[in-house]
């Protein structure tokens, strides 16, 4: 989208430079004289006019691209960080000026000067302050009402911002939200009911800075950085709900601006619709089985699942298929032959063999890069692609029943899950298609992706050197196959002129149109079970943390909740595993976490949802300790002195196949 051209206006004059404003900052501690400063301040902030006229970097240039704001960022900088240590008449003379600023009558459509002081305006450290809060509102609320070709333009100039000032800023927004919320003082801010409009004006400018640092490669914070932890104790399905209802329009809803939401949040409600559809479909199957006279099962509430050990993934998938009415339904397993009731831990069980078999080299469905230690999906072709169905499944009910699974897919793999979000009603609408790059490509074959960077980058004779066509070949079952990057493409060269489009296919054929088929059975496999307009609320990467937990690990947090079967939290063999485990280093840690749950990575809702339990094992102080991964329990002997323990602790965790991938 290209900017219009904004007019300017002309500008009073502005003699004072940075190195003036900054020796009167200087002469003040020797004289305790503010007047000049006290003048400075007043005039800059008296008006639009007046703030360009002092940062801009000539008062006479138009600056009509919107990759420069023309605005003195330094000056800017040197100018709000004194400020907040001026006296307190100084800083009231600011905020005078910026309420008649913004008081003044509009007439006709914001100028690009306009638009410099509002990105001026935006940046002052006062708005930390919550007795600004009633003009900073006023600020937000006329940005946020300006048209989508200046929120353009303001959003190009944000993501210049420096990390330190776009980091302030956004915590600044995310702080008054937060208050308005919840504040300290309810008398300090008028009724909620006067102000209604403040928390959607705050959220649509957070949306300009979202933007901005999703433009930034890498970007300026992490995406982490934009969600308020405080809206984790709103009432989030009432907010899902009118989201529901209104979508976009006239009603505000946090999940418009989903990038707010916390992954706990989103668990929440995502867990909640989850929850609301289970209940509906099994209150469904009671109605219809008292309408037939029939005595109710206790069963019919949850999806049954009964398979041998010797037959799991062929038992699983005509169980999965047979019961596809039921996959919202609580998740129950049996293993056929075997007593015991299913309180969670078959579940898990059943989840971790049925991984751990599919990923199988020898299993042909993923081929594991040892590269980027990740699996990606088999071009091969096959007569039926269920199995990658049952993984999309499998990925569905874990996110549906709060399972972690050791999972390794690329970033790239839950881009694609998302595209859509929504199962299309045209059946004919492509899924699992979505736009990829070399970056996409080197999380998954990263020495591929270094070639073809090279090629791109090659300042020799591409077609004489490289010799190479619009043809990639493929080896299937030891035969090798090759297949035309566009129509014609064993006659047509790549050259230095077209190497950027080679490259484009060349990735679209490995990451898209080779697995096409495989992708979309998994595809639609995840979203029979998380068939959720809130998916729509995920970043690809929020969907990876939910299936797979969080590489985060916080042992003191794990020793906090940890539960004790035999020992006290204060007896000596304890203290010793506390000391050895938080002195060790992160592998080591992910190597205990993994030996014991089946995955180092961490649930959503932090270690406390691990329900990690340490028991006593009442056995040779010589034997290593064992593992029970399906209920998250370490049985340990009571080792004698922690040199003995740490050496056992290591053997075990260090040579342990487990349940876990290669």
């Amino acid at each position: 989208m290209k900017a219009p051209v904004l007019s300017e206006s002309v500008l009073p004059n502005q003699s004072k430079t940075m190195k003036d404003f900054q020796e009167d900052i200087e002469k003040v501690k020797s004289s305790g004289d503010w007047k000049a400063v006290h003048d400075f301040y007043l005039t800059t902030f008296d008006s639009f006019p007046e703030l360009n006229a002092a940062f801009k970097k000539d008062a006479t240039a138009s600056f009509n691209t919107i990759e420069d704001s023309g605005i003195n960022a330094k000056f800017v900088n040197a100018v709000y960080d004194a400020l907040l240590n001026t006296p307190q008449d100084i800083q009231k003379t600011v905020l005078k000026g910026i309420i008649n600023s913004l008081l003044r009558e509009w007439k006709g459509p914001r100028t690009k000067d306009d638009l410099r002081a509002y990105f001026i305006l935006l940046q002052n450290p006062q708005f930390s302050n919550t007795s600004t809060y009633v003009i900073h509102a006023h600020l937000l609320r006329q940005i946020a009402a300006l048209v989508e070709a200046d929120h353009h333009v303001l959003v190009h100039w944000l993501k210049k911002l420096s990390q330190k000032r776009f980091k302030q800023l956004v915590e600044r927004l995310l702080q008054f939200i937060s208050l308005r919320l919840f504040p300290a003082k309810p008398e300090e801010f008028p009724p909620i009911t006067k102000c209604s409009w403040w928390i959607p004006s705050a959220s649509k400018v957070l949306a300009l800075l979202n933007t901005a640092n999703s433009l930034v490669h890498p970007p300026l914070i992490p995406y982490t950085d934009f969600y308020n932890s405080t809206l984790d104790h709103i009432d989030l399905m009432e907010e899902y709900h009118t989201w529901q209802s209104f979508g976009n329009s006239h009603r505000f809803s946090f999940c418009q601006y989903p990038f707010v939401i916390s992954i706990a949040a989103k668990k929440i409600i995502i867990q909640r619709d989850s929850e609301q559809q289970m209940i509906s479909i099994a209150r469904q199957s009671l109605v219809d089985k008292v309408s037939r006279r029939q005595r109710p099962d206790m069963n019919m509430l949850f999806l049954n699942m009964k398979v041998r050990r010797t037959h799991l993934v062929s038992d699983s998938l005509d169980e999965l298929t047979r019961k596809r009415a039921d996959l919202k339904k609580k998740l129950k397993v049996t293993f056929v032959g075997e007593a015991g009731l299913d309180m969670g831990g078959l579940t898990k069980e059943w989840f971790l063999l049925l991984i751990r078999q599919i990923f199988h080299p020898d299993y042909g469905m993923f081929t594991y890069h040892k590269d980027s230690h990740c699996h990606w999906f088999s071009s091969f072709k096959c007569d039926n692609y269920s199995e990658f169905r049952l993984v999309g499944i499998l990925m569905g009910l874990a996110v549906y029943n709060s399972i972690t699974l050791d999972i390794r897919f690329p970033p790239c793999c839950y881009k694609k899950l998302l595209s859509p979000p929504i199962i299309p009603s045209d059946q004919n609408i492509p899924v699992g298609i979505c736009n990829v790059t070399t970056d996409d490509l080197c999380q998954i074959m990263p020495e591929l992706a270094h070639g073809l960077s090279e090629l791109l980058s090659y300042e020799g004779n591409v077609e004489e050197d490289f010799y190479s066509t619009f043809q990639v070949f493929q080896e299937e079952f030891g035969i090798i196959k090759s297949y035309n990057l566009k129509p014609g493409g064993d006659k047509i060269p790549v050259t230095n002129q077209n190497r950027k489009e080679y490259v484009q296919l060349y990735i679209d054929f490995l990451l898209n149109k080779s697995i096409y088929k495989q992708f979309a059975a998994f595809y639609y496999g995840f979203h029979s079970v998380c068939a959720s307009n809130a998916l729509m609320l995920l970043r690809p990467e929020e969907v990876e943390i939910l299936v797979c937990g969080s590489p985060e690990l916080d042992m003191h947090a794990l020793q906090r909740s940890t539960q004790y079967e035999g020992y006290a939290k204060t007896d000596l063999t304890i203290r010793y595993f506390w000391d050895v485990v938080l002195g060790f280093p992160l592998d080591l840690q992910k190597k205990l976490l993994h030996f014991t749950t089946g995955s180092d990575r961490v649930p959503v809702g932090g270690m406390a949802d691990l329900n990690f339990k340490i028991s006593k094992n009442e056995t040779s102080t010589n034997w290593l300790p064992v593992a029970h991964t399906c209920f998250n329990q370490l049985c340990l002997p009571p080792y004698k002195s922690k040199k003995d323990l740490k050496q056992k602790l290591i053997i075990g965790i260090s040579n342990s196949e487990g349940f876990g991938l290669e």
